[in-house]
């Protein structure tokens, strides 16, 4: 479990096809307390740490997860990418998000994007499946960083990021037509099927 917020900016140094893909990414977390088999969360998807170096980690990503999610996007994990990177929550741990599984429910679009104020104010175009568990005031997670959705119209959806947020993550990047991965919150999820078996 994570909580959306973004801890390090990694970025892929390299990326190999063998049966599934496999990537080194670069940290500046101490690699020395991490385990292999650790959850770290890459732009949102929950991946296992495989092996690890004095400052990188390598996952393997399956086929599967490349195609549902903007790994296979925008031009897939070229080396140079830089991806929002959050370790596994621990028991303790401040909940300053909101929780996050890493199991990414699809890549929406950036079809909107200006400032407003220091503000930059992003609109989404979300799958037809997934925009009925998207609500006002709610939360989703877009790739990985937990965000507060303003408005909803359709499919579409709102979300301002402070300054703050453009700094520490990789929305500072954020441009028109951009795919992304996109978490619905996990209650939401429940509420719709609970309503689907009332």
């Amino acid at each position: 479990m994570f909580t959306g917020i973004i801890t390090d900016i990694g970025t892929v140094v390299a990326t190999e096809r063998r049966g599934d893909l496999r990537a080194r990414i670069r940290t500046a977390y101490d690699t020395a307390g991490i385990d292999i088999g650790a959850s770290i969360a890459c732009d949102g998807v929950c991946l296992t740490v495989v092996q690890l170096g004095p400052d990188w980690f390598d996952v393997d990503i399956s086929a599967e997860t490349v195609e549902v999610t903007s790994i296979g996007a925008n031009g897939g994990w070229a080396e140079g990418k830089r991806l929002n990177l959050e370790r596994a929550l621990r028991v303790g741990d401040e909940l300053g998000g909101h929780i996050v599984s890493g199991h990414v429910d699809g890549v929406a679009e950036i079809v909107d994007l200006r400032p407003e104020g220091d503000s930059l104010r992003l609109t989404f175009r979300a799958p037809e499946a997934l925009a009925k568990f998207i609500a006002p005031k709610g939360s989703v997670a877009l790739n990985g960083t937990s965000l507060t959705v303003n408005e909803v119209a359709g499919a579409e959806f709102g979300v301002n990021l402070i300054p703050h947020t453009q700094q520490v993550t990789t929305w500072n990047e954020a441009a028109l037509g951009q795919r992304v991965n996109l978490e619905v919150d996990t209650m939401a999820r429940y509420v719709a099927r609970l309503r689907e078996w009332g």
